[in-house]
């Protein structure tokens, strides 16, 4: 049994609260409880430090520990700040500091549950007619935040506050794969054609491309053994809808797409850039880029400025390649005598737009859409 830990909000409302006990009491607090409001309990959140700034602001510092999820925020510092505050508006205003991302907007990306999380476990604790300035930062997030695909979430600059419950979900551990394996069974008994798309953003694109919500199954990184899963209860079709720098690493054979466990991203690009022919000067600048969307944007540049299809070119050959073996993977790990299921792929990249599909999934895209 894997043990469970909690998402940054949580932890972020713990420093808070540590910060406002210090303004109120200069004293510290070693643990702060923290309603998590969804699931409805109280924890207990360890505080590392706490210190006063100033004579209206306290700093508290505390720790994420999203248990054994394999998460790249663990034991990442939490930095929450709290004043008080005399200025116009709500009580509590909150705010993102160093770390924290900006939405397309520019907006701080902290939403709604962990907005929702500071002001009820602040609110409690305010005199009437007091007001507090809450700050959170993530010394850490602007660098961590390279190594996540958060640009195609539209978050730029850091990492986001976002999440829908106080328990972190470990998506890359056998227990939330049987989650992902009931809701597949249960929506494979009701078509021949699903979507498998990694994340929630490949679930709200297809969503707004049409797609019907009851054909798409969450994979979360264990795209193989869900493929075979989907195989083995009889699914005909299978659209694999993802971003980019996710979903070509089926193309170098890797179905746990955790970068925990696997990347490959840049070889598979430089490889099928290599066999169509693209000069070794552009080939080098694709190694070394740091990110697959990086590589993308360099080969979008070249087709500006020469008028060339590298992007189509090299993309519908990945996007073939997931196909082929998508299907090889199923077979490799079922009946040979059974008819595998068809797969088709459409990727899509950092503003939401597609990139490309492949034969197959243009004809699922039109199928199901």
């Amino acid at each position: 049994m894997s043990r469970s830990g909690y998402t940054l909000p949580v932890f972020a409302c713990g420093g808070a609260i540590a910060a406002l006990y210090w303004l109120r009491h200069c004293r510290i607090l070693n643990t702060a409880g923290v309603d998590l409001i969804s699931p409805d309990q109280i924890v207990e959140i360890p505080v590392e430090q706490v210190a006063g700034i100033s004579e209206s602001g306290a700093l508290a510092i505390t720790r994420s520990d999203p248990g054994d999820n394999l998460d790249l925020t663990k034991d990442t510092p939490i930095w929450t700040k709290v004043e008080w505050y005399d200025g116009e508006g709500e009580t509590i205003v909150i705010r993102g500091g160093e770390g924290i991302g900006k939405d397309l907007q520019g907006m701080a990306a902290i939403y709604t549950y962990a907005q929702q999380l500071l002001r009820k476990n602040l609110e409690k604790l305010l005199f009437p007619g007091e007001k507090i300035l809450v700050t959170v930062i993530l010394p850490e997030g602007r660098s961590l935040a390279t190594r996540t695909s958060n640009p195609a979430f539209g978050v730029v600059e850091g990492l986001s506050l976002l999440g829908t419950s106080g328990i972190s979900q470990p998506l890359s551990t056998p227990e939330q794969l049987e989650v992902f394996r009931d809701d597949l069974r249960t929506k494979a008994k009701e078509f021949n054609s699903l979507v498998f798309c990694i994340g929630e953003n490949g679930l709200d694109l297809g969503r707004k491309l049409g797609i019907n919500p009851q054909r798409m199954v969450k994979t979360a990184n264990w795209i193989g053994p869900l493929l075979v899963e989907a195989h083995l209860l009889g699914v005909e079709e299978i659209l694999l809808f993802g971003y980019h720098g996710k979903l070509m690493k089926l193309a170098g054979g890797i179905f746990h797409t955790h970068h925990h466990l696997a990347d490959g991203r840049r070889e598979v690009i430089v490889a099928h850039s290599a066999i169509l022919g693209l000069k070794y000067e552009d080939i080098q600048i694709i190694f070394h880029s740091p990110r697959a969307e990086d590589a993308l944007q360099h080969l979008r540049f070249l087709d500006t400025i020469s008028g060339s299809n590298w992007t189509n070119q090299i993309y519908f050959s990945i996007a073939q390649t997931i196909d082929n073996r998508s299907q090889e993977y199923i077979k490799s790990h079922s009946d040979q005598g059974v008819k595998t299921t068809v797969c088709g792929s459409v990727l899509f990249d950092r503003n939401r737009e597609v990139i490309i599909k492949s034969q197959t999934g243009c004809v699922l895209m039109e199928k199901l859409c």
